[in-house]
């Protein structure tokens, strides 16, 4: 049994990659694991003020709600990292979050990742350079890190229209392989 930590930066509550992530939690959840699903809508996520203190401390000193989650990062044997794709890229939530992990990235070793994109574009391949990014985190700054599946959720624009996609499916299955 994994604890499955799955990190949702969709800002719409049941929105397209919102959605994947909650087929990817069922079916973790069935495999046997243990899973949570944070929304990071719901939390205060300050944006890094670049002071460098963490560097030394390990702890930031922004009191926001971010300890926490760097806590069930660090405790976590998967992490499912979950964006709908703006302009070729990771929403701004996203990204805050993980500028917001160097108090602790390098205590987020040994760790299977998933990435989770959903996007109006059809075409798989523009949505390279978001992986790339994703890429840069997991595989450039954490040690030990093993990339285990993409869930590319595209074609879907209106909320909810992911649900008519492959992409739909796929994520309950890798959940309940992860």
């Amino acid at each position: 049994m994994k604890n499955v930590l799955i990190i949702s930066a969709s800002p719409r509550k049941n929105g397209n990659s919102d959605l994947l992530c909650d087929q990817f939690l069922k079916g973790a959840q069935e495999a046997g694991h243990t899973v949570e699903k944070i929304n990071l809508q719901n939390k205060k996520i300050n944006y890094c003020l670049g002071c460098g203190v963490c560097n030394k401390t390990h702890a930031c000193v922004q009191k926001d709600d971010m300890k926490p989650l760097l806590d069930k990062m660090v405790a976590a044997d998967v992490i499912v990292l979950a964006t709908p794709v703006y302009f070729y890229s990771m929403d701004g939530q996203l990204k805050t979050f993980i500028d917001r992990c160097v108090p602790r990235y390098t205590e987020m070793t040994n760790k299977d990742f998933y990435f989770i994109l959903s996007a109006a574009d059809t075409e798989t391949k523009n949505l390279k350079r978001t992986v790339e990014a994703l890429r840069g985190f997991t595989e450039d700054c954490l040690d030990g890190t093993n990339e285990k599946g993409i869930i590319y959720g595209v074609g879907a624009w209106q909320k909810g229209e992911i649900k008519d996609t492959p992409a739909y499916e796929k994520a309950y299955k890798m959940g309940q392989k992860c």
